[in-house]
């Protein structure tokens, strides 16, 4: 069972999936259940191998909406780096995937990253809110590169 975030902004969803004999089914995001700044723009798919880490890393404006969907299992790691947040330099982890799909809804200053924990390649997809390097990738990334930092404090 997946437990609620302790970190304001962020929304853990647990996905609901309508199996039949061809398989599942289950809806990432509606309009008219998201917050309209929440509202993604632009979509990617990532394949992550057994053992794989991607990230740990955060963005000032962009917030991240991703679908744990498998067909691997996923541990989320999550940091609140918002100075003016009471939660403020807490971590906390999800696991899920294939299994136990879920969303998690990313806002601006919350460190994430995820590792495949499990045993074969899996995919999460990301539904983010700003246009990566902005309209016609004509802009600077909107990311703190955690991961490329030796003396980070964001390990997974």
């Amino acid at each position: 069972m997946l437990n609620d975030s302790r970190f304001s902004g962020v929304k853990i969803i647990p996905l609901k999936k309508w199996e039949d004999q061809r398989g599942w089914l289950s809806e990432l995001w509606r309009t008219d259940e998201i917050a309209s700044e929440e509202t993604p723009v632009m979509t990617y798919v990532s394949l992550t191998k057994p053992g794989i880490v991607r990230g740990p890393h955060e963005h000032v404006y962009q917030t991240d909406f991703f679908g744990f969907v498998g067909p691997s299992v996923f541990q989320l790691n999550l940091w609140d780096n918002r100075a003016d947040s009471p939660t403020f330099g807490q971590h906390e982890t999800f696991e899920g995937g294939e299994d136990q799909p879920f969303v998690a809804i990313v806002p601006p200053g919350v460190v994430h990253g995820y590792k495949n924990i499990g045993k074969i390649d899996g995919m999460v997809v990301n539904c983010a809110n700003k246009l990566y390097k902005g309209p016609g990738k004509t802009e600077e990334v909107d990311e703190i590169r955690h991961e490329i930092d030796p003396e980070s404090k964001f390990k997974i």
